[in-house]
């Protein structure tokens, strides 16, 4: 944690492992479904990325590791050489901004659909279908089926699949790594004991349920320095039908065992503040800044002054801003004047061309 006495600014400069960071600042993973033939990154996506690099840190949207780890639509791949290279145009033209970018690496797990798997059911930890979920396909909005259980055996090449990718990331130019272990996807499937009742080495105590997630994350560190590696997690999070009977027990297990690594950074996805009478534990930096040392970015609807004040309290090292950067390619700059925002168009999110994706203005003389 590099809190001092001082006030810390979220524009202020942030040493990030090896790397500067030129404010405290992050773009985090956010999907939105312009991936070209082959899912190679659009040719927007170098213009996309490098209007937000005055960000301290951008995070890819979520890209996946595998062809049998995708579930939505025209959603980015890392697993081929065309892929390689249109990811490499990003880089590239990220730090000829002088901005810094991680590759986030995905794998769905349930959460996809047999349009995209050649007509297979998607993979999961278990056999247990996703209530109430769905995904957009090539011919729309599909309900996703009861995944098939990963056999024991094929769970190894899940692994080398992530590991492949982190070296094709690396390929690609990227400054680093996050390994996506959050928001209902493969790895997050994996250690809550709401998706996962296998009776393996990869089920059952959290131990059992973590062992994937730190295969992954060691096979990412195999490839780059570990402080070039972050994860992401999402404690307590309900997204994609998630849920685990002792959150707190779960994510401390896995956050303290994070913290001796010497990776990047911890991300977490803060979830609502506990409400009712029987609220669930508070699963906020709060909970988990004293068991984690190193450098801890949140996330969660922060604003300018939310953001400041976390830090301030020691509690986070940097924010993320997620829907704020898709709508302010210049949001550090309009914090810093204190400027007007741009509010974002929902209805642009996801697919599209570049409308609400790489015209939004910037300021003037900006």
């Amino acid at each position: 944690m590099n809190a001092t006495a001082e006030q810390i600014d979220l524009l202020s400069p942030y040493r990030l492992g090896s790397l500067q960071l030129k404010n405290r600042m992050v773009m985090p993973a956010l999907t939105r479904s312009r991936a070209g033939a082959g899912n190679v990154p659009s040719d927007m996506a170098a213009t996309y990325y490098s209007q937000r690099a005055g960000a301290g840190l951008i995070i890819t949207e979520a890209t996946q590791a595998a062809p049998h780890g995708q579930g939505y639509i025209a959603t980015p791949g890392i697993h081929s050489d065309a892929q390689v290279a249109g990811w490499k145009q990003v880089t590239d033209a990220v730090h000829a901004q002088g901005g810094v970018i991680f590759m986030q690496l995905w794998h769905v797990g349930r959460i996809s659909h047999p349009d995209f798997l050649d007509g297979q059911l998607p993979v999961a930890p278990s056999a247990i279908a996703p209530r109430g979920v769905q995904t957009y396909t090539a011919t729309g909005l599909k309900d996703i089926p009861t995944p098939r259980a990963l056999e024991t055996g094929e769970i190894p090449g899940i692994v080398e699949e992530f590991r492949r990718a982190a070296e094709n990331a690396q390929r690609a130019g990227f400054d680093g790594v996050e390994v996506h272990g959050a928001n209902g996807y493969l790895l997050d499937q994996f250690l809550e004991d709401g998706t996962n009742q296998r009776l393996d080495q990869y089920g059952g105590s959290v131990e059992n349920r973590a062992r994937l997630l730190f295969e992954v994350i060691d096979a990412a560190c195999s490839v780059y320095d570990k402080d070039r590696v972050g994860v992401r997690l999402s404690p307590g999070g309900t997204f994609n039908d998630m849920c685990d009977c002792h959150p707190e027990q779960t994510f401390s297990y896995v956050v303290r065992r994070l913290a001796p690594m010497g990776l990047s950074y911890l991300h977490l996805i803060e979830p609502m503040p506990p409400q009712g009478e029987h609220p669930m534990p508070d699963l906020s930096a709060r909970l988990f800044r004293p068991m984690y040392p190193g450098t801890l970015i949140v996330a969660g609807g922060y604003t300018l002054e939310r953001a400041n004040a976390v830090l301030n309290e020691g509690l986070a090292d940097l924010v993320a801003f997620g829907q704020l950067f898709i709508a302010n390619p210049d949001l550090p700059e309009r914090f810093r004047r204190h400027a007007p925002l741009n509010q974002p168009d929902r209805q642009t999110f996801y697919g599209g061309g570049a409308h609400g994706y790489i015209d939004y203005p910037a300021l003037a003389g900006a």
